[in-house]
């Protein structure tokens, strides 16, 4: 059953324009679920993402997330060269105080219905214990057994993350060296954390910040990071500046105060309006490595496992992200148009070619 507050004629107004195959409303009185599974698109493969489960403020800021971030997933399968499609499962809820086994076991039934359309993972609000539940109830789950290897998958989200902030550094500077290059991260997650390490290894100088600072202390510490305030990171001067908390954060305000050369984070959906705020950036002269390509580590990871896990073959996946951002910036500079737009059009092209493919079948 559909909640009053997602009114018809906007449900299927944001469903045109994102071109979504199929979205699921789950509700459940019994277990408290309620949830919004989106699958965008299945032409490369079935449709994966994670399941998050978050506190928003109406149910239709729900609907557009969920529809936004399942698109996202299409693309970043497309781009990555991986046979899956997009989607993603959002749970309406506060993770700490009203997740439970039937709930989760819940939409683990509502998954399986699905018929093998979707797989899902754990993501923001969600752990491998979750993922254990749900595979109580559908083998189309990634992680939460012994065999798993999610728990690398921070790693490799941050080692996709460090070969786009390479390539954008090849690409301004001729030289892709971080020996010396400023780079500012903000969120100090698993993801967050890990390319600090990675960035501290090639000798850069890096400025870290959370809204934890209890965290930015311990990081800085171990890391031979700088902390700085989260309140004022956009004043300073940076040559990279990588966003790893939540989406939203590049926007006509932001970006009107912003003072680096590069952005290149693992956050999602880092454009507050893509359209507007991808060619801001390109009339300002700031590089932006797009989002969904360089944070593809994660669902590179999940598709090893998908596909019979190879560590050395994900590690490669990964790296890879070096060269496909390379594609995307020269197009980008060639045809003088956004990156995020230049990075969609070489997607969608992937997933026209194999659709004609299948076509033929």
């Amino acid at each position: 059953m559909v909640s009053k507050i997602f009114e018809a004629g906007s449900v299927f107004n944001e469903l045109s324009k994102c071109k979504h195959q199929r979205v699921v409303f789950c509700n459940d009185e019994d277990t408290g679920l309620k949830a919004i599974i989106a699958i965008h698109n299945t032409t490369l493969g079935p449709a994966f993402g994670g399941t998050r489960m978050w506190e928003y403020k109406t149910e239709g800021e729900a609907l557009r997330d969920v529809l936004r971030l399942s698109r996202a997933m299409t693309y970043k399968a497309a781009i990555s060269g991986l046979n899956l499609g997009g989607g993603k499962a959002l749970i309406l809820g506060n993770s700490r105080t009203d997740k439970t086994e039937a709930l989760m076991r819940r939409l683990g039934r509502f998954i399986k219905n699905l018929s093998g359309s979707f797989i899902t993972a754990e993501d923001l609000g969600t752990n491998n214990r979750d993922m254990e539940y749900i595979r109580m109830e559908t083998e189309h789950v990634v992680g939460g057994h012994e065999s798993s290897n999610s728990s690398n998958s921070s790693a490799i989200t941050a080692r996709g993350v460090f070969m786009g902030i390479k390539a954008c550094l090849k690409e301004l500077y001729g030289s892709d060296s971080l020996a010396g290059r400023s780079v500012a991260v903000q969120g100090i997650g698993h993801v967050g954390e890990n390319l600090v390490h990675l960035l501290r290894e090639e000798n850069a100088r890096v400025y870290v910040s959370d809204i934890d600072e209890e965290r930015v202390r311990q990081v800085a510490k171990k890391t031979g990071a700088d902390a700085i305030s989260n309140n004022n990171i956009l004043d300073l001067e940076f040559d990279v500046y990588s966003p790893c908390a939540l989406g939203g954060i590049i926007n006509s305000a932001t970006i009107a105060k912003m003072r680096c050369a590069i952005i290149a984070g693992s956050a999602n959906n880092q454009l507050a309006d893509e359209d507007l705020h991808g060619q801001m950036l390109l009339e300002k002269g700031i590089l932006y490595a797009p989002d969904y390509l360089i944070n593809a580590g994660g669902m590179i990871n999940s598709y090893s496992e998908i596909s019979g896990y190879s560590k050395k073959r994900t590690l490669q996946l990964a790296e890879n992200i070096y060269d496909a951002t390379r594609v995307v910036l020269k197009k980008s500079k060639a045809e003088s148009i956004p990156s995020n737009k230049a990075a969609d059009m070489i997607a969608e092209k992937r997933i026209s070619d194999i659709k004609k493919i299948k076509a033929s079948y």
